[in-house]
């Protein structure tokens, strides 16, 4: 477990910002009536913590990326598995979809009140 957080995962923002965002709005649409008849909502809440878990997704990506020797994968790996542009595509992944997942926190906070 130690040399995965030290070395990373190539395709960890491409799975964890997609799978933060659905169930973040999954949630969304589970808390919505609740949300509605009270002052009080867990969506901002839950936002904080998927968006933390969007990104930690894109820095697993980042080390992974960092981590590549360009030179050294030519020769270990000549048939060209591209693990470095994987882990390029994660970080900015995990990023656009931590920026969801927030924005969509946000409007939680700024549209408290409900119309039926």
């Amino acid at each position: 477990m130690a040399g995965v957080l030290r070395t990373g995962v190539s395709w960890a923002g491409i799975a964890t910002g997609p799978a933060a965002w659905a169930v973040s709005t999954q949630g969304n649409y589970a808390y919505a009536l609740w949300a509605c008849g009270s002052r009080a909502s867990l969506i901002p809440y839950d936002a904080a913590v998927l968006t933390l878990v969007a990104l930690a997704g894109g820095l697993l990506s980042w080390r992974a990326w960092r981590s590549r020797d360009p030179a050294r994968e030519l020769i270990e790996q000549p048939l060209g598995r591209p693990h470095r542009l994987l882990a390029g595509v994660g970080v900015l992944a995990s990023l656009l979809f931590a920026a969801v997942i927030a924005l969509q926190g946000l409007a939680a906070v700024l549209l408290t009140g409900c119309e039926r």
